[in-house]
């Protein structure tokens, strides 16, 4: 399963019954200058907390809601969004800036490891921008410099937000701006490379005597690359299989020189050939019998992905008259994010004309080919088949560049019905358009047509061979699209049944409402893309698609208070009506409650239902042909009698070849991959239980405890080709079943020819289909204490406040079950080709803060529990020869210093122990590099570690400046 924090503190809070953590301050201005205190009978006032909404004149929910304030990003000397999320213990990391390859030039967010497609992300507690035809969200489109916090809620919230919300919510709160800030940060790793640099401006008012606020802001943020080769950890890609080397380098057998690979049935006796049937050029022309040669292709991968983006945007409302009031919400970003690995390497069996390539082989080389061709049965004496390998260098590394243009425009309406009831209406529209332009391809009919004689020879016969016309002659520009669009319309009415209230209570409060959604989305490769004449790509078809959901929503909160204990109950259901016939119309609801028998302890759980409806990859992805192993069951002994007959029979096998294995043609099998448009939707089931504790005895001091379970059930995935044998012959054997329907099409065509072979005309096609289930369990701890210390050094008070706080996530199962009856696979304290990124047991973050006047001093520990091989039949290249990932810590300090009111300076080191994956003082994260699979999207594996999960910049310097006029 693919898996995979406040001024002067980090302090990550959790809104609990009856409690929240206390927010540290940065350096603070002097008393004079801060605002008066309120009356004490002035209300305060109502506010939407993220996973309900019900204005309500408290912060307490029956959810967990951990609460990541806007100083974490100032402290961590972080500009991107990801890089302080993933730090988050219930946050595996999704594609970040150092997913190469895999990778596609974005910043995602993986809730529990449970799926960045199964995390809800809102920003102002509204859906934000998708990206692509998997409607993931883009952190990248997130103005980082200005958030106010960011709310991360456990669990299913279907019932409040609709689709999607399966794992959980995260909300990213922007703040309004009053006057002018600007600001910038500079970040440089201690080795001189990966500089990073962000500038930015805001600018708020309000006018008309008050009635109406706005806030415009840019930033231009610019991020250079790492490549491999610039960490010795890197530099050198280790294998898979250490066949008890431990630190064995692998490389790739496809070599700049060129490689030749015999497989016909001509003679090889005499011949180069005749060791192992491959031979390699150490000079033009002349070759040799090749002998473990390899490449090594990791030094020109990217390590960290350079990055541009420009951001600009605004915000603004306008009360006309009786509370009434407009308001709208405007984000505009260029994101430009390149990826780049090494040069082509142009594999597979081409057919040779002998003449046109004899002037760049010596006589004696060329002597050879003459002999294996002439030797053959084939009976052309002027071609010949070769299987070739040659890394294309001369044409330069192959490049991508995705840039991401997106815009979110949104207009609303609220205020008061009555005295006791509020509305608020408005429209959301968003739009992303992305190109993705590739250099440095090679053209599959190109470099055929090169060899064969039909266009000029191409010379691949020798190290720096290809010439500057050659190059141009075989290498292609490919290019793709991606349109992704989001329309949201939202109308709810919230408020109170009047003044009735149970006890000393708030009053009973409730929200009713409607909402209105379409998503649409599409793919389009170009044609060389789609053809498959790329090399390295499979040919594909693009992918187009839409729908709609129209929802009914609504909420209820009972709050109970007799003299000092406090009981409540809230509860949500939805009812969502798809355009899709495979959904149609699904209920989700939701129900807590907490109890607070004193103020200092407070006890809370909740249940959830929640859903996720396919999105438009998994319901109208185009086709790609692929060419999985598997074994065709109806060429087996046992296809002869019983039930395998029978299918095997009906799926178009002539009787006289059941059980001939003849009827699979080689050990790959062609196969479709794309959508299934009856896919319906995933469903979730979530829990959660804990408490907080508050001692009155002492002040400044929380810690809760919260108990989480979340089950999926219906998960879409897509199991393999052999899997799906096993299914539908071996186990259905049943042509109706919904899992044969990969090899009975709906149209009644076959999947076979005459003689019951599977082709290339008519291949099976494998979607996603609704048969997985998807678990995590586990406890989110956090405490936190506030108190001040009685000396100092830049204050007259002769004290400091001090603050600390701790996050930490125990994950006691984080299961995957492919199928029903397949074996269950647990990945908490795992990582590897099956469960993909390290999913520690015990990920904590605790910072320490030191407040003295105008300076603040902070300390941040950063924790991974151990993790171990999922799969003990491959050895890891490690170093320390184990199956074992061992515990990983960082520490960062950073020292920030308000000079004036309106200036403030902050400067932090990152790892300052410079503990990177092959530091003398880490055992070694190295893994394979060779064993990229995994069940639930990709292993994320790269660079000999997982860079999304450790650290591999390391020691890693910042310094920033902020100015408030």
């Amino acid at each position: 399963m693919s898996n995979k924090f406040t001024k002067s503190a980090l302090l990550t809070g959790t809104i609990m019954a009856g409690a929240m953590f206390a927010t540290p301050v940065m350096a603070q201005d002097d008393a004079q200058d801060e605002p008066a205190l309120q009356p004490a009978e002035a209300a305060p006032e109502a506010i939407i907390v993220t996973g309900s909404r019900i204005a309500r004149r408290n912060v307490e929910t029956a959810a967990p809601v951990a609460v990541v304030q806007d100083e974490e990003f100032e402290l961590s000397g972080t500009v991107n969004v990801e890089n302080v999320v993933n730090s988050l213990p219930q946050v595996i990391p999704g594609t970040t800036s150092f997913s190469n390859n895999p990778g596609n030039g974005t910043a995602t967010l993986n809730l529990r490891g449970l799926g960045s497609n199964r995390t809800l992300v809102l920003v102002n507690g509204r859906r934000w921008l998708s990206y692509d035809v998997a409607q993931i969200v883009d952190l990248n489109t997130i103005p980082s410099f200005l958030l106010d916090s960011v709310d991360v809620v456990t669990g299913g919230a279907s019932a409040v937000y609709g689709s999607d919300a399966l794992a959980g919510v995260v909300n990213f709160r922007l703040r309004d701006i009053d006057g002018l800030e600007m600001g910038g940060q500079y970040s440089l790793t201690e080795r001189g490379d990966g500089a990073r640099y962000e500038v930015h401006g805001a600018i708020g008012t309000s006018f008309d005597d008050g009635r109406g606020s706005a806030t415009v802001f840019a930033e231009y943020y610019n991020r250079q690359s790492v490549f491999q080769g610039d960490r010795a950890f890197s530099n050198f890609a280790l294998g898979g299989e250490t066949f008890g080397e431990p630190q064995q380098q692998f490389g790739s057998s496809t070599l700049p020189n060129g490689v030749i690979r015999y497989f016909g049935d001509g003679s090889r006796a005499g011949t180069e050939f005749a060791a192992n049937g491959a031979v390699v050029f150490d000079e033009p022309g002349n070759f040799r019998t090749r002998a473990g040669d390899t490449y090594n292709y990791a030094p020109v991968n990217y390590l960290q992905l350079p990055q541009e983006r420009y951001l600009i945007g605004g915000y603004a409302d306008y009360d006309f008259g009786g509370g009434h009031t407009a308001y709208t919400e405007v984000a505009y970003v260029n994101n430009r994010v390149a990826q780049e690995l090494a040069a082509t390497p142009v594999t597979g069996t081409f057919t040779v004309n002998l003449e046109a390539i004899q002037p760049f082989l010596t006589a004696g080389d060329f002597a050879q080919l003459q002999q294996l061709n002439s030797t053959e049965t084939d009976g052309d004496p002027d071609n010949i088949d070769l299987f070739l390998q040659r890394r294309t260098v001369e044409t330069g590394s192959r490049n991508s560049l995705d840039e991401r243009n997106a815009f979110r425009v949104l207009a609303g309406l609220r205020g008061p019905i009555n005295d006791y009831l509020n509305y608020d209406a408005y429209y959301m529209y968003a739009r992303t358009r992305n190109a993705n332009v590739q250099a440095g391809n090679i053209s599959r009919s190109a470099f055929q047509a090169g060899l064969d004689g039909s266009e000029p020879a191409i010379n691949i016969f020798g190290p720096g061979t290809l010439t500057p016309a050659m190059v141009d002659q075989i290498s292609i520009l490919a290019q793709n699209g991606d349109i992704s669009t989001l329309e949201v319309a939202s109308a709810v009415v919230s408020g109170t049944f009047g003044d009735f209230a149970l006890g000393d209570a708030e009053p009973i409060a409730f929200a009713i409402g409607s909402e209105y959604r379409r998503n649409a989305s599409e793919f389009i490769p170009d044609t060389a893309l789609s053809s498959g004449d790329v090399i390295g790509f499979n040919a594909g078809e693009a992918t187009e698609g839409a729908y709609d959901v129209k929802e009914l929503f609504a909420e209820l909160n009972v709050p109970i208070e007799f003299g000092s204990a406090r009981l409540e109950f809230t509860g949500a259901g939805r009812y969502s009506d798809y355009s899709l016939d495979s959904v149609g119309g699904v209920w989700t609801y939701a129900g807590g409650v907490e109890f607070a028998p004193i103020p200092d302890v407070t006890l809370r759980a909740q249940y959830q239902q929640a859903i996720r409806a396919p999105n438009v990859a998994e319901l109208f992805g185009g086709t790609a042909i692929g060419f999985p192993g598997a074994t065709d069951p109806c060429g087996t002994a046992g296809a002869t009698s019983g039930g395998l007959r029978d299918i095997c029979l009906a799926n178009g096998v002539p009787a006289s070849q059941l059980g001939n294995p003849g009827i699979q043609l080689n050990t790959q099998i062609p196969t479709l991959f794309g959508g299934n448009d009856q896919l319906q939707e995933e469903t979730s089931t979530s829990w959660t239980a804990g408490v907080v504790l508050q001692p009155s005895f002492l002040p400044g001091f929380t810690l809760t405890a919260d108990y989480f379970n979340i089950e999926i059930e219906d998960a879409i995935s897509t199991i393999s080709l052999a899997q799906t044998f096993d299914l539908c012959f071996l186990q259905a054997q049943d042509p109706n079943a919904p899992i044969c329907a990969t090899f009975f099409p709906s149209d009644g065509s076959s999947i076979r020819n005459s003689a019951g072979v599977i082709t290339e005309a008519n291949p099976p096609q494998l979607g996603g289909q609704n048969i997985a289930n998807l678990k995590v369990s586990g406890i989110d701890l956090q405490a936190a204490y506030s108190t001040t210390l009685p000396f100092s050094l830049l204050t007259d008070t002769g004290e400091q406040d001090f603050n600390i706080s701790f996050l930490g996530t125990w994950t006691e199962e984080s299961s995957f079950l492919a199928f029903p009856d397949a074996d269950l696979l647990d990945c908490a304290g795992q990582f590897g080709a099956n469960c993909g990124q390290p999913t520690p047991t015990f990920k904590w973050t605790t910072r320490a803060s030191f407040v003295d006047g105008p300076l603040t001093t902070s300390i941040r520990w950063r924790h991974l529990s151990a993790v171990n091989d999922d799969d003990d039949a491959v050895d890891y290249a490690d170093f320390n020869g184990s199956e074992r990932i061992p515990a990983y810590d960082l520490f960062d300090l950073t020292f920030s210093f308000a000079a004036t009111e309106k200036a403030t300076f902050t400067f932090g080191v990152n790892n300052i122990f410079d503990k990177l994956p092959q530091s003398p003082t880490f055992d070694g994260i190295i893994v394979s590099s060779t064993n990229d699979g995994t069940l639930l999207g990709d292993n994320q594996e790269q660079a000999n570690t997982y860079p999304s999960t450790y650290d591999v910049l390391g020691r890693d310097f910042f310094v920033s400046v902020d100015f408030k006029f």
